[in-house]
């Protein structure tokens, strides 16, 4: 199974939002990671046919499918996609169950089934997929009663009903609170031996230990593409930490990019500092082992 993307470019206006973005996905998991503006919803929405790009391809091959345009097959790639836009609209009025029932009518799942096996099948998804986002309690609850974390996991469940081979999730974990997120990335995780996972985020350790490869956009543009470890590779020797006097942290703050100031419960009035330097930023400082969110703040400077 492979989704191959080709030279796909879209501008608004005099404002590009994806420059010849070329990349190739099989099963696992893929992030997009750049700051806002970088063309990461766009690429999304792109993908899932939601917008039209102003050049380039998608292509899709699969054991049924050989490479084809997925504007071409349309509703038969459609079957194979499961999506979660970052801001998913729900009727409030609608219960959880009965807006997953809403859905999967949408997507037609399991249309080639009779009635009665086709509701059992569409039944036994909503209550395992309920179950995995830990929603199965709030089946009779209306969505307009749900908290923003419960909203998030049931936008996540929709998006895996009718078993996609491409799941799309833009920002999946955005308002859940660290245990949820970490369950959702464990699931996510599960689930990512047979699919193709593409996920946006701003939450770089949701990526950092699951993610195949990692694609930094900026502008529209792709400024690097490779597994995480690779990445962590590029800024070894460069992630200092610092023992400062906590008079003279403004001082290094001014000369050096600062990412985190702890204060040092060992030692009244010192701060311990996390500095990204090409070079030690004093004689006292450590090297230490460097993260996604180092390589990130390093890559993005501003």
């Amino acid at each position: 199974m492979k989704l191959h993307i080709n030279s796909i470019s879209k501008s608004y206006g005099a404002n590009r939002a994806l420059s010849d973005f070329t990349a190739d996905f099989e099963p696992g998991i893929y992030a997009l990671l750049g700051p806002n503006g970088s063309g990461k919803t766009t690429l999304m929405n792109i993908i899932t046919d939601n917008l039209k790009a102003d050049s380039g391809t998608i292509t899709f091959e699969d054991a049924d499918v050989p490479v084809e345009d997925v504007l071409k097959m349309r509703e038969r790639f459609r079957k194979k996609l499961g999506y979660m836009p970052q801001y998913p609209g729900m009727y409030a009025s609608f219960t959880v169950n009965r807006f997953m029932w809403y859905i999967a009518t949408l997507k037609n799942i399991a249309s080639d089934l009779p009635g009665k096996k086709r509701r059992a099948y569409i039944a036994e998804q909503v209550e395992s997929l309920l179950e995995a986002v830990e929603l199965d309690d709030v089946y009779d609850r209306r969505i307009g009663a749900l908290s923003g974390g419960m909203k998030q996991r049931l936008a996540l469940a929709q998006a895996l009903l009718g078993d996609p081979s491409v799941l799309i999730l833009d920002e999946p974990t955005a308002g859940l609170d660290p245990k949820q997120r970490i369950a959702i990335r464990n699931y996510i995780s599960k689930i990512a031996f047979d699919k193709i996972v593409i996920i946006a985020t701003h939450v770089v350790s949701d990526i950092e230990f699951i993610a195949r490869d990692i694609i930094m956009l900026k502008k529209g543009v792709i400024i690097d593409n490779a597994p995480p470890h690779e990445l962590l590779k590029k800024i070894e020797g460069k992630v200092w930490s610092l023992p400062t006097p906590e008079s003279e942290v403004a001082d290094i703050q001014s000369g050096y990019r600062v990412t985190n100031i702890a204060r040092d419960e060992t030692r009244p009035g010192v701060a311990m500092l996390r500095v990204l330097s090409d070079t030690a930023p004093r004689p006292e400082a450590v090297p230490v082992t460097p993260t996604l969110e180092d390589y990130y703040l390093y890559l993005f400077e501003e």
